[in-house]
C-alpha cells in the first residue's frame, strides 16, 4: 500500500511509547502505513556509567526506519551523562535529540526525571546552561503541564526562551494524572502564549475528528504527535492527511501488519512468554482498529500459549 506523502498537510510524529514503539515496531509499521513525517524513539535509560554502549543504544542501532526521520530521546538529568550520550548519537548521525520532561511513571518521576523534574525549574535551566554550549545536535523538549500543578509549566516556559530549542512538545496533562482523565487544551493555549518556541500538540488524538477539532482551536499549530491513538488505528496519520482506504483493503492491511509484527517479534524475542507479553501490550490499543470486537480482547490477553493466542487473534481479524 502506498504511503501518503510526508510533504502534504500537518507535520505528524509517532510518539515514543515505552515498550511498544521500538525499532522493530517502527520498521514494521512503516512497511504498511503512511502519513508520518518523523518518530521520536522511546527514551534511553540513564546509566550510572558514562559509557554509551551499543546495548544502551540498541533501539537506535542499526537504523530500520525506512528512512523516516528518527529523533532519540534522553532522560538524563546530569550534564556529563547527557553530553556523553548526545556525543555518541551525533557520531551515529543523529542531528536532533529530545529531552524527556514528560514521563509520568512513578519510578521515573520519583527520581526527579521526566515530569518529576518540572517542579524544579532551576535544575532544568542549570542543565541547559551546562549542555547547550557544548551540544552539537539540535535539542527539543517533550513535557507536560507540570507534575502536580499547571503553574510549573507556566513558570518554566518563559525561561526556556533563553535557549535555542528546536521545538517544545506538550502533552496537556499533569504527571500525576498519568494517562487518566481529560487533557487540558485550555492550558496548552496558555502555554503557547508564554514561549517564542515552536509548539507541538501531543495527547488524545484518536480520530480525524479529534485532530480537526484541535487544529481548529489552535490554527497556528502545524506539528502534532500521535501516540496511543496511532497504535489503536495505524491508519490515523494518513487519514489526517486525507488518505482513505476501502474496508476490504483496511482489513487486509491490518491482517498483514499483525502477521509481520508477530513474525518479526518471534524471530527477535526469546521464548513464547516474552513474545506473547509484547504482543498483548500492543493489543491493548490495537483492538481499537476492530470496533465491536472489544470483548474479544480478554481472550487475547488471557492466552497462555501461541496456539491460543493466534486463535483469539483470528476471531478478531476475521471479517
Amino acid at each position: 500500500m502506498s504511503a501518503v506523502s510526508r510533504d502534504s498537510g500537518p507535520f505528524l510524529y509517532m510518539a515514543p511509547l515505552k515498550g511498544i514503539t521500538d525499532a522493530l515496531y517502527r520498521r514494521v509499521y512503516c512497511n504498511h502505513f503512511g502519513g508520518l513525517d518523523s518518530c521520536i524513539a522511546p527514551f534511553i535509560n540513564p546509566q550510572s556509567s558514562a559509557l554509551c554502549s551499543d546495548k544502551l543504544l540498541s533501539d537506535l542501532l542499526p537504523r530500520h526506519d525506512n528512512d523516516l526521520p528518527l529523533v532519540p530521546q534522553l532522560l538524563n538529568t546530569d550534564a556529563d551523562g547527557f553530553l556523553c550520550v548526545a556525543e555518541r548519537l551525533w557520531q551515529l548521525g543523529y542531528r536532533e535529540i529530545n529531552w524527556n520532561l514528560g514521563c509520568p511513571v512513578k519510578m521515573v518521576a520519583g527520581k526527579k526525571r521526566g515530569s518529576g523534574l518540572l517542579p524544579y525549574p532551576d535544575r532544568i535551566t542549570a542543565l541547559l546552561d551546562a549542555v547547550m554550549p557544548r551540544l552539537q545536535a539540535g535539542l527539543s523538549i517533550k513535557m507536560r503541564l507540570g507534575y502536580k500543578d499547571c503553574s510549573e509549566a507556566r513558570e518554566l516556559l518563559p525561561r526556556l526562551d533563553a535557549y535555542p530549542l528546536t521545538e517544545i512538545i506538550i502533552h496537556p496533562r499533569l504527571g500525576v494524572q498519568l494517562y487518566r482523565g481529560s487533557t487540558l487544551p485550555e492550558e496548552f493555549q496558555i502555554c503557547s502564549e508564554l514561549t517564542r518556541h515552536t509548539m507541538v500538540y501531543n495527547g488524545d488524538i484518536a480520530s480525524v475528528s479529534d485532530y480537526t477539532r484541535l487544529a481548529g482551536r489552535f490554527p497556528s499549530v502545524n506539528r502534532w504527535m500521535l501516540g496511543r491513538g496511532l497504535v489503536a488505528n495505524p491508519f490515523l496519520a494518513q487519514e489526517i492527511k486525507g488518505g482513505s482506504v476501502s474496508d476490504q483493503v483496511r482489513q487486509e492491511v491490518l491482517r498483514a501488519f499483525h502477521q509481520d509484527l508477530f513474525q518479526a517479534m518471534k524471530q527477535r524475542l526469546s521464548g513464547p512468554g516474552h513474545l506473547l507479553g509484547k504482543m498483548k501490550q500492543v493489543w491493548i490499543y490495537f483492538i481499537g482498529s476492530f470496533p465491536g470486537k472489544e470483548k474479544l480482547l480478554k481472550k487475547i490477553t488471557r492466552a497462555a500459549n501461541e496456539q491460543a493466542y493466534l486463535a483469539a487473534v483470528e476471531a478478531v481479524l476475521e471479517e
